[in-house]
């Protein structure tokens, strides 16, 4: 099959997903079921036929609004099925048609929807971290990497070192700067992607959180009591060190060679 064929295939694969994904980021918080009723648009409540829920030419199609009633679709339903239908497609030109390709894509699809949830609603829901962590592990006795014994590690070290991180926080504010979901969140990434893909993460993400932090501060002032959500930033990480983690090491690695 020509590789245009296969990726237009992925690309389409990846946006039904997505579609599905911003189901899950829109019931999960409000405890609805993910499988029923069939979508519907919350301004009128009418049941969406199968041509107004096509992923992305739908959207653009309305111009981002109900057909009946105009009320606006969140741009974010657009974001996630693009980015759902990119990174299918970038995952298998990545590690190409492997195991590895179908385990990430599921990895990162998870990602995706407690990156949204988080962001809207400042939680990460065990029901998406808890059996990631599961699936992780179990996924580390098929793939190459990162290997049973390091996913274990990175599961225990991920999940331990931020909790040490968020006590010791506490102790020494009285306030509590990191939720439970963040600690869940990194053991499951530890999980999917070992010790040296938590300490990546960790850096990645923590970088990013300041920068943009900083950007708040100055924007609103110096209060420095803004809730910031954290997952957004791990899940951030995780992306580095899974498409970019090997180089970043070596390059570091290297650097204190010459030192």
């Amino acid at each position: 099959m020509p590789e245009h064929i296969i990726y237009i295939f992925l690309f389409v694969f990846g946006a039904i997903i997505g579609s599905f994904l911003n189901v899950c980021i829109y019931r999960i918080p409000i405890k609805k079921s993910i499988v029923s009723p069939p979508s519907a648009c919350p301004g009128c409540n009418r049941k969406l036929p199968f041509y107004d829920n096509i992923p992305i030419l739908t959207y653009i199609l309305l111009m981002g609004k109900c057909r009946e009633c105009r009320t606006p679709i969140p741009t974010s339903y657009l974001i996630v099925e693009v980015a759902t239908a990119l990174l299918a497609v970038t995952l298998f030109v990545w590690f190409g048609p492997t195991v590895e390709s179908a385990v990430y894509f599921i990895f990162i699809s998870a990602l995706i929807v407690i990156t949204f949830i988080d962001l809207e609603h400042q939680i990460i829901p065990d029901v998406i971290s808890l059996p990631g962590i599961v699936l992780g592990l179990a996924a580390s006795f098929i793939l190459t990497e990162p290997g049973s014994i390091n996913s274990l590690m990175g599961t225990i070290i991920g999940g331990g070192g931020l909790l040490l991180v968020a006590g010791s926080y506490y102790l020494i504010t009285g306030r509590e700067g990191m939720g439970g979901g963040d600690i869940k969140l990194l053991a499951m990434i530890g999980a999917f992607l070992g010790w040296k893909g938590v300490v990546v993460t960790l850096f990645s993400g923590s970088f990013l959180g300041a920068f943009l932090g900083v950007i708040i501060i100055s924007v609103k002032g110096r209060d420095g009591k803004y809730a910031i959500p954290f997952g957004p930033f791990l899940a951030f990480g995780a992306f580095v060190y899974l498409f970019f983690g090997d180089t970043l090491i070596r390059l570091y690695t290297a650097g204190l060679w010459e030192r």
